[in-house]
């Protein structure tokens, strides 16, 4: 398990972060005219990945509290 600040500094990297950096290189490299098609893919990769990374521990974060709650009922 992660820490709170853990996840939200991860949170932040995937929501924000990544998409605004990968749109600054595609940018950049159209009007630099440069390919950027590998390093946007890989970007795209990362951010998809630690994006269902982000859901599945979201689920069961989710998941664990609602339980705790029904506990205490």
């Amino acid at each position: 398990m992660i820490s709170n600040k853990a996840y939200d500094i991860l949170k932040w990297i995937v929501i924000i972060f990544m998409p605004a950096l990968n749109g600054l290189i595609f940018a950049l490299g159209n009007v630099l005219q440069f390919d950027t098609t590998v390093v946007c893919g890989i970007i795209s990769a990362v951010h998809v990945f630690l994006g269902a990374l982000i859901g599945v521990s979201t689920k069961n974060f989710n998941k664990k509290n609602a339980s705790q709650k029904e506990g205490e009922t």
